[in-house]
């Protein structure tokens, strides 16, 4: 019995032994306990910084995003006023070019009226020269000028067309050719 009895105490030694380190923690488990908690709160304190990080540059490149369509639509902008420029100078170059034309033409025609009264002022001169020649008695002078001169008559025919009737009553330049041809005849 005695050994019965050891037994049975030896077991409830062993029992009591059992539960009573289950209702004590044990310092191992209590320091995996800290150990994963701190792991956690590291994990969810990186996890927090890394999402900050990722707004900040989700802000920047929001920011950037929106200062590239501001610099893209202010650069449609000028795109479209220099278009408008472009369109406005290119109808001004036309106006221009147009004015010149006609700058042009009118020099050609001033050119060319220039032209004919500097030929007809020497057609007149060489009127002039043959009545002087006349008038101071240098006939056989006066001949050869007036056959030197050809063409003279039909350009004072032209000149005298173009004259007036007032005009030609006054002075008829053909008039005064035919004349002096007739007297040196």
């Amino acid at each position: 019995m005695s050994q019965d009895h050891e037994q049975n105490r030896s077991g409830t030694l062993q029992h009591e032994a059992e539960h009573t380190r289950a209702n004590k923690k044990s310092p191992v488990m209590t320091y995996l306990v800290i150990l994963f908690a701190a792991a956690f709160l590291l994990l969810l304190l990186s996890y927090f910084m890394q999402q900050r990080v990722n707004q900040e540059k989700y802000d920047n490149l929001q920011q950037t995003s929106n200062s590239a369509v501001q610099t893209l639509e202010n650069l449609i902008a000028e795109r479209d006023n220099l278009k408008e420029q472009n369109e406005a100078l290119n109808k001004q170059l036309e106006e221009v070019q147009a004015q010149l034309s006609q700058a042009d033409k009118a020099r050609e025609q001033a050119e060319s009226a220039y032209a004919d009264a500097a030929h007809q002022a020497n057609c007149l001169s060489q009127l002039n020269q043959i009545r002087a020649l006349y008038n101071q008695g240098r006939y056989r002078e006066a001949r050869e000028r007036l056959a030197s001169y050809t063409g003279l008559e039909e350009e004072l025919e032209k000149i005298s067309a173009a004259m007036t009737e007032e005009d030609r009553a006054i002075y008829d330049p053909l008039a005064a050719y035919r004349n002096l041809a007739d007297w040196l005849n």
